[in-house]
């Protein structure tokens, strides 16, 4: 999975979780590093987003390095020197895989700040795990609306074709796939064609030549960009 550098600035990132999650409990926490002595602190929640208890592992890189996703770049370290190099704060996302082996996305912001120690790198670590098993699932959803609707219209063409021409479903549907095939186009085009000639006509007498003259005009559409899990089947 392609990782992402954000510039939303770090102070900002509590809102933009926010307006992401719409209801999703994300898990945020905090952490720091003093950089003079290379001690780490973390809040309790960044243990648990690692899968442990407070306190049960040494905070730091060895830390980090050992959770990171074989697939994914030590991306947090880099980002965090080039903060500190350039003086501004960053953000960037990355994979771990926990201490029970489930794979979480966490996004880290953070940025240097002057302490009484000296300098510190300060930020905040949010979860985004539930956010994307949201996203996965809206797209499902509107697969599986998308195929039953292409469904729906191929079942009302190939009725009509029963109707029209008084056969059986088998030659009905050879019949809608040989004219999509014809013209280049799938079965769900082809079909809503059909039932788009006919709005509002009616069949009338001549219904057999009305439907012939229907799906003659079928032709491909200029740009198909959704996946139609329903395409032309070929008749054997």
């Amino acid at each position: 999975m392609a990782q992402t550098t954000f510039t939303t600035p770090p102070d900002q990132i509590g809102d933009l979780l926010k307006h992401l999650a719409v209801g999703t409990p994300v898990l945020a926490g905090q952490y720091r590093v003093d950089l003079t002595t290379g001690t780490w602190w973390w809040s309790d929640e960044v243990y648990r987003m690692y899968g442990y208890q407070p306190d049960d592992v040494q905070p730091g890189l060895a830390a980090l390095r050992s959770h990171r996703h074989p697939d994914d770049p030590d991306r947090v370290v880099h980002e965090a020197v080039r903060s500190l190099r350039a003086g501004r704060p960053f953000s960037c996302a990355h994979r771990i895989v926990d201490a029970h082996g489930r794979i979480r996305t966490l996004l880290v912001t953070g940025q240097a700040v002057r302490s009484e120690r000296g300098p510190d790198l300060v930020g905040q670590v949010a979860d985004v795990t539930p956010l994307q098993r949201e996203a996965v699932s809206r797209e499902a959803r509107r697969s599986v609306d998308s195929a039953m609707a292409s469904a729906a219209t191929i079942e009302q063409a190939r009725g009509i074709l029963m109707a029209v021409h008084g056969v059986a479903e088998e030659e009905a549907l050879t019949m809608l796939t040989e004219r999509a095939s014809a013209a280049g186009t799938d079965l769900r085009t082809t079909a809503a064609h059909l039932l788009a000639g006919l709005s509002g006509t009616g069949l009338g007498a001549p219904a057999a030549k009305h439907v012939r003259r229907i799906l003659a005009e079928v032709a491909p559409e200029r740009k198909s960009r959704v996946h139609d899990p329903l395409l032309t089947r070929r008749v054997a």
